[in-house]
């Protein structure tokens, strides 16, 4: 009785003990991210002010520079084609500054109405009366002209935040290598632009800096994550601007936007300083690119970045100069398109888009060719989503710990914060009635051990194989495409984001893929969405044309795809749509 009395209260000891234990660690938790909300918070509030304070900046400096710049008609500039302002530059007939203070006005004037800047670079300023000193033999080919970059471009002296709480304070120690390559030849970059928190949105939103409208709809989102860059180039604020692409985040804003962008070829550019919340990742290419308002802008600044400067900065890109040959060839094209991924039907007007675009091609004189892309959905939910997420979120959730969240991202974190063995079991349940919920939550739990990341990464080689033989099987030259449209509702975009597959898909297969506006939605369009009924009945497929409606008038475009490392063909095919819709010609 004794021994038993003795063992009780043992027990009731280790009992308690382990409860205060618990109850220690709960709040020691508690605390922890208490204070590190706290820290996130002083943070986002101090990058608020700096922002203030540097717009504030702009402003001044844009009365500085309209004093002592000679005078110029800022409508006359703002009017200029990117090629028209470069000769211009380049003839004295404009002078830099000048040229500077009028895009610095139209971009204050643009940020002010969507909300679409992060950053005044204030040493653009001087940079622009050195340039004005420069030797006229030691101009570059970009001499005076203003640039835009997105937010995680490394700029010496200012912060690379991603949106996010984590990243602030922490300023670049030197340009990225693109900034870099840009400056040589006489660019200006004069502002960062807005992104979503994480850069893993196509809804351009964070706490840090808020959200950015879409310049024809306040009601609609620009995409993301280069949304501000879309937004600012749409508006006429910038020229040139550059962005990253992870799953469509320079071809959603430039097809939401109604401008040009391209994805390469991974490492046919530097990344070399450039931010980003989630690194080491193979089987998704992120990569960056320009974005601009016709075809020849881009394969200007191709021209410009595939120097010698650029390769020497950072050898693991190769040695490839831009290629004349191929993009100015006008022999016919073989062209496969493609109407469905058959994973997400596309929208009305994405639909139209790939049609009346082959028509006219066809007409050109090139041979279209009928393609079906396959195995999408085991390429999206195996290959992209598993490999953007395959440590299950860790590094990602590291970074947001304690800071606020936006509802852009809040699904995806949520469904990232449920427990492995729960994610399997509400997969389960789910995958009856909403099949590609039930597949994201599995591709969720990430890979698991070293052996299945190295067997994923065969099978991410595997599929581009598959690709790459249909391809060849069909002799195609390049690939007309659907691309995302239209504009979705502002906080809608985590509810119908399967139809980004248009766009993701490409950046497993590391091919590069340009967007080429091609027109605008129609009411006939409208009106067919009533028969949307998509492919799967899930919540996706109900959401999609409810989140899209509303969009007469706005943009819509397609897609041009070519094999890895063919940027020049994929440039001429986009410059073929572009003319045959547009009537714009090679000069």
């Amino acid at each position: 009785m004794i021994l038993q009395e003795g063992i009780s209260e043992t027990l009731q000891f280790l009992l308690s003990f382990f409860l205060a234990l618990l109850l220690v660690l709960v709040v020691t938790c508690l605390f922890r991210k208490w204070v590190a909300q706290a820290q996130a918070q002083a943070k986002i509030k101090e990058a608020q002010e700096r922002r203030t304070k540097s717009l504030i900046k702009m402003r001044a400096a844009i009365e500085r520079l309209k004093q002592q710049a000679p005078k110029v008609d800022p409508e006359q500039v703002l009017s200029l084609s990117f090629k028209e302002l470069v000769h211009k530059l380049q003839q004295d007939s404009l002078s830099p500054d000048s040229v500077l203070y009028v895009y610095m006005e139209k971009a204050l004037e643009v940020h002010n109405k969507v909300n679409c800047l992060t950053d005044y670079l204030e040493d653009c300023e001087t940079r622009v009366q050195e340039l004005k000193n420069q030797p006229k033999e030691k101009r570059g080919l970009l001499y005076g002209v203003p640039v835009s970059i997105k937010d995680p471009y490394d700029y010496k002296g200012h912060d690379s935040t991603c949106g996010m709480a984590y990243f602030l304070g922490k300023p670049a120690k030197e340009d990225s290598v693109i900034v870099q390559v840009l400056k040589n030849q006489g660019a200006v970059p004069f502002v960062k632009t807005n992104i979503p928190q994480t850069m893993l949105s196509f809804e351009c939103i964070n706490p840090i800096f808020g959200e950015t409208l879409h310049p024809q709809n306040p009601k609609k989102t620009t995409g993301g994550s280069t949304g501000g860059e879309g937004a600012l180039l749409a508006s006429g604020g910038s020229i040139i601007g550059f962005g990253t692409d992870t799953g469509g985040s320079i071809r959603i804003p430039s097809s939401f936007c109604g401008i040009y962008g391209i994805k390469p070829t991974g490492f046919r550019l530097s990344y070399n300083g450039i931010n980003s919340p989630v690194k080491g990742k193979k089987s998704v290419t992120s990569m960056a690119g320009p974005m601009a308002l016709d075809v020849e802008s881009l394969a200007y600044v191709f021209r410009v970045l595939l120097s010698e400067t650029m390769f020497q900065l950072d050898p693991m890109v190769p040695p490839m100069p831009f290629r004349e040959e191929i993009y100015s060839s006008n022999t016919p094209l073989r062209i496969g398109y493609v109407e469905t991924d058959d994973f997400s039907q596309p929208s009305p007007s994405m639909l139209r888009a790939v049609r009346e675009v082959s028509e006219k091609l066809q007409a050109a004189g090139h041979q279209l060719i009928p393609f079906s892309m396959p195995r999408v959905e085991y390429a999206m939910m195996k290959l992209y989503s598993a490999g953007l997420f395959a440590d299950g979120g860790e590094m990602l959730m590291e970074k947001l710990y304690g800071d606020k969240l936006s509802y852009a991202i809040s699904s995806m974190v949520s469904m990232l914060q449920i427990p492995d063995f729960l994610k399997c079991l509400l997969s389960w349940i789910l995958r009856p009635v909403d099949p590609r919920t039930a597949m994201t939550l599995s591709a969720f739990r990430g890979v698991g051990t070293p052996k299945n990341l190295w067997e994923q990464h065969v099978d991410v080689e595997d599929y581009q194989k598959e690709v790459m033989s249909e391809w060849t099987e069909k002799n195609l030259d390049v690939m007309l495409y659907p691309s995302l449209g239209p504009a979705y509702d502002k906080g809608t975009t985590n509810k119908a984001g399967g139809p980004v597959s248009y766009m993701a898909l490409f950046n497993s297969l590391n091919f590069p893929i340009g967007v080429v506006p091609v027109g605008t939605v129609t009411e006939q369009d409208e009106e067919d969405l009533a028969l949307y009924h998509g492919y799967y009945g899930d919540s996706v497929d109900k959401n999609f044309p409810k989140v899209i409606a509303g969009s007469v008038g706005l943009p819509i475009s397609v897609q041009c795809v070519a094999l890895p490392w063919q940027e020049e063909l994929c440039l001429r095919f986009m410059k073929e749509v572009e003319t045959l819709v547009h009537g714009k010609k090679k000069k």
